[in-house]
């Protein structure tokens, strides 16, 4: 493969995975993933920003096979999907330095055993010049690592800006378009980004300043469209959550099932929009995007041996881990003798500082008093949606 210039002597060297099911043996990866790495050459140095999966060796060296030299390797993230080949740049190329920052350094002497002279430690704001293009070194801490960083070419106004504005997708196509990057990116912000919205904040504003043309991910396509880019993180990390109520819901024998079509029905009736999912086949990614914008959470489970179904369970914790902008809480669950169900979900969901607004407890299949509690419910949620949007 070739490198492809986006910028004069600016090069993409993306390694594209098309079949990779599974990112850190958890978030699937309907779309595939990609590796994307940058050279860029000056008149006095040509530098490499970051590298590739160890198990696309061959595909990233086949890129590189012909450059005759690299005097640096920006890290801008010690994760081996991005670090992984380093150490087989650093034996191709025995004179590159590695250019990182000291918690990277740290990293990446711990995770990959990188000698320490092989390093130039940078600070927030520092400048490479390699001659006609200036690198400058802005730390974007958080997102999603302590160390995480980004590089701006001033000259070209291209940012490199690693897993920040990256989406899994593995495609041809080298610049991201509207229609087929917002759901990927989407994705890739709840699984990832959203836990970090505070530190989101920050960055955006820390990159306010500098005047972008392409914002270069390690994951998938190039942005052209830098501000559709940034206003997509802006409104996933900052806005106010949608009139819209996530309902996830798993059913052994079919009452807690009854449970979540009514209150849906009832939901959608007085205007709130509605995400229903069935935990029992759900694609994790799918629950996290459902919950970027959702402003109210909906858990629906039957009693297993006393407490909520496991699935129920996993998609309460997956909701604490990934604390996403959600104002209201509910729990509805069927039982056979009783059981702890709303406490252990309450506690796993607690960190959240989030309202729970109802919860809904049926012993068997739910008769016509139950109906009305769900409707209620409905209402409920419709009610709290409406003050808040008045006061956001």
């Amino acid at each position: 493969m070739k490198p492809i210039e986006i910028k004069k002597n600016v090069f993409s060297l993306r390694v594209n995975h098309f079949n990779r099911k599974l990112f850190d043996s958890l978030i699937p990866l309907p779309d595939g993933t990609s590796y994307n790495a940058y050279l860029v050459k000056g008149e006095k140095y040509d530098v490499l920003i970051d590298t590739a999966d160890p198990e696309k060796k061959e595909a990233f060296f086949d890129y590189i096979s012909k450059v005759p030299k690299i005097d640096f390797v920006i890290a801008h993230h010690a994760e081996q999907d991005h670090s992984g080949l380093i150490l087989e740049v650093l034996k191709k190329y025995p004179a590159a330095i590695v250019v990182t920052n000291a918690k990277c350094k740290d990293l990446l002497m711990s995770h990959l055993h990188i000698p320490e002279d092989k390093f130039k430690v940078i600070n927030d704001g520092d400048t490479l010049d390699i001659g006609g293009k200036t690198l400058e070194f802005i730390f974007t801490p958080w997102v999603h690592w302590p160390e995480t960083f980004s590089t701006y070419i001033k000259e070209d106004k291209i940012i490199f800006t690693c897993d920040f504005f990256g989406s899994h997708l593995s495609t041809d196509k080298l610049y991201g378009e509207r229609e087929n990057i917002y759901e990927p990116m989407k994705r890739y912000f709840a699984e990832i980004m959203m836990p970090f919205r505070n530190n989101i904040k920050s960055n955006l504003e820390k990159l306010a300043k500098y005047e972008i043309e392409l914002i270069c991910p390690s994951h998938g396509p190039i942005h052209k469209d830098v501000n559709f880019a940034l206003d997509c993180y802006k409104d996933w990390a900052l806005n106010e959550p949608k009139n819209k109520a996530l309902l996830l819901y798993v059913s052994m024998h079919g009452s807690t099932a009854v449970m979540a079509n009514r209150l849906a029905s009832k939901l959608q009736e007085h205007g709130v929009e509605v995400e229903k999912l069935n935990l029992e086949d759900a694609d994790i990614g799918r629950v996290a995007m459902a919950m970027v914008d959702s402003a109210t959470i909906v858990l629906a489970t039957p009693t297993v041996l006393a407490g909520p179904h496991p699935k129920a369970i996993y998609a309460a914790y997956l909701a604490s881990l990934l604390r996403p902008k959600v104002k209201f809480l509910a729990i509805m669950y069927s039982y056979g003798w009783g059981g702890k169900t709303v406490e252990v979900l309450a506690n796993i969901l607690s960190g959240l500082k989030a309202e729970l607004v109802g919860q809904i407890g049926v012993k068997g299949l739910p008769m016509e008093n139950e109906f009305k509690l769900i409707d209620e419910l409905a209402i409920s949620i419709s009610d709290k949606h409406q003050n808040f949007k008045k006061n956001a």
